[in-house]
This record gives structure tokens, C-alpha cells and sequence, in this order.
């Protein structure tokens, strides 16, 4: 194992413990994400920036510590940004997205017609890590979604499934978490590719008319696997797949990383939510 990937595990263990540790007792809750205009219901768009992002974290994530880099980016920005818990099972704090992706579906479609109620829009666009990437299809395939979504942005989605191995693998980087799961975790058999629910999400195609996809991967994924099974289908310009590593070939970030700390990842989905100010991403968007 490279030593950068020896270090990679224990740096996110510290950062999620150490999130746990600053979060509220019981249930993290989007309402008690920190203060900095994030998860701010009086927010209004701007005009340069008119659209509301909805940030959708992952398997065994919650709303506050999946973004502590990422919501305040956008928000310094100039963006409205909330966040939303989903998936919760009955006697598992902190640890969410665990319920029926399809139900967790339905807790987003509330979510959206919440944040655009508030903010007066008439869309919103959607960035989610990993299964927060994904799921959002469902809302906007079956939910009427398409309908309130401009743009979808994944980093690394498992849209066409993964491993029961890659999912587990999870398990480690979340101290405790293996010890308030049991197997009865839908959302770990329906991210498994070829599962009912994969069938039916991806049965009507990849994409549906309307919303802009974006799916950002790394090849140094080690939870979706293969990486490219997040990769979508769709006609013309309506879907974009990136590879970091083709981006900036020193991006070593893994699945997790990805979302929590990787800038340049986090650049390419400023681009995507901002198509026509968008600036290259390369290894200097670092510094951005």
C-alpha cells in the first residue's frame, strides 16, 4: 500500500470522530449545521446565483459532517446551500442513509419542495457524495423531480451499483458504526449491483429530459467499484463524466475524500452548477 493511502484512512476517522464529537447529542439534524449561512431558510438567490444547491450526503453520512468543506465553499460563494438528513433507521443515530432508497427518495422530494418554498425558486440543483448521488435519480425519475431539478452533480455516485464488499468497506472509516449495524440495511442491498431497485431506477435510461448530469469519480474509489459504474448515459451535452485523475494527476483522493476535502473535486462542481462562468479545473484549483 502507497504510504498517501495509509494515511488516508486515519485522516478521515479524525475528521468524522472529531465531527461527532462537535455535533449536537442525539440525531444530527440539517437545522443545527453550523451558522455560516448554510442551511439558512431566510437565504435568498441571487441573480447570479438564482438556483438553491441541495447537498445529499452518503451511505452511513449525515447533513452536517459530510459537508463541513464543501456547504461553506459554496455559501462563500454567494450560494444558498442546505442540507438534509435521510435514510434514518429507528435506534442508529448519526449514521444515515441506511433506510429503502426509494423512501429516502421521498424524505428529498419533501426536502426540495421545503428549500424552494423558502426560497422562492423555481428550481434547485442537487450535489450528493455517493449514495446522495445516486438516490436523487430516483426522485427525479419517479417523484416528478425533473420537474424542480436543473442539474444533478455526483461525486462518486454508485448509479449502476457496486460490490456488498465495497459498501462494507465503509465500516471502518465510521468508529462505532459497526456495532449499531445490523444486516437488516436496506439501503446496503439495494446499492448492490444488479438489486431490484438498481433494475427498476435504471430501467427507463440513465438520464430524463431536462436536468443537466454531472458524475465526478476517481479511479482511487474503493467503495464503488469499478468506478465507472457511476458514470451516466444520456444524449448530447445533458450528461458530463469526469475523472479527477484526468483533471489532476495528483489527486489521489479515494471515496471519501472526495467530498470532504478534495478541492478539486469540489471546483469541477462549482463548474457544474455554473456552466456558463466555469474556469478550468486543474491541479492549482487547490488554491481556488
Amino acid at each position: 500500500m502507497l504510504p498517501w493511502r495509509r494515511l488516508l484512512r486515519p485522516l478521515a476517522v479524525l475528521v468524522l470522530t472529531a465531527a461527532a464529537l462537535a455535533a449536537p447529542s442525539g440525531t444530527a439534524q440539517a437545522d443545527t449545521a453550523p451558522s455560516s449561512g448554510w442551511n439558512d431558510f431566510s437565504c435568498k438567490p441571487s441573480a447570479a446565483h438564482p438556483r438553491p444547491v441541495v447537498l445529499v450526503h452518503g451511505t452511513l453520512g449525515n447533513s452536517v459532517d459530510n459537508w463541513l468543506g464543501f456547504a461553506p465553499y459554496l455559501v462563500h460563494r454567494g450560494y444558498c446551500v442546505f442540507s438534509l438528513d435521510y435514510g434514518q433507521l429507528p435506534g442508529v443515530p448519526f449514521f444515515h442513509g441506511l433506510g429503502p432508497v426509494d423512501k429516502s427518495a421521498e424524505q428529498l422530494s419533501a426536502y426540495v419542495d421545503r428549500v424552494l418554498g423558502a426560497t422562492g425558486a423555481r428550481k434547485a440543483d442537487i450535489v450528493g457524495h455517493s449514495q446522495g448521488g445516486m438516490m436523487p435519480n430516483y426522485y427525479l425519475k419517479f417523484l416528478g423531480g425533473a420537474d424542480k431539478v436543473n442539474a444533478l452533480v455526483g461525486l462518486a455516485p454508485d448509479n449502476h451499483g457496486t460490490t456488498l464488499s465495497g459498501l462494507t468497506k465503509l465500516l471502518p472509516y465510521f468508529p462505532g458504526a459497526e456495532d449499531l449495524i445490523s444486516t437488516k440495511t436496506p439501503a446496503l442491498a439495494d446499492q448492490i449491483a444488479g438489486s431490484p431497485f438498481l433494475a427498476k431506477l435504471n430501467a427507463p435510461g440513465d438520464t430524463v429530459p431536462g436536468v443537466r448530469y454531472t458524475v465526478i469519480a476517481t479511479k482511487y474509489d474503493q467503495v464503488v467499484t469499478p468506478y465507472g459504474s457511476g458514470f451516466l448515459q444520456g444524449g448530447g451535452s445533458q450528461v458530463r463524466n469526469v475523472v479527477l485523475q484526468d483533471l489532476c494527476p495528483l489527486d489521489f483522493s479515494e471515496h471519501l475524500t472526495i467530498a470532504l476535502t478534495d478541492r478539486i473535486a469540489w471546483h469541477e462542481a462549482l463548474n457544474a452548477l455554473d456552466p456558463a462562468n466555469a474556469e478550468p479545473t486543474t491541479c492549482a484549483s487547490v488554491f481556488d
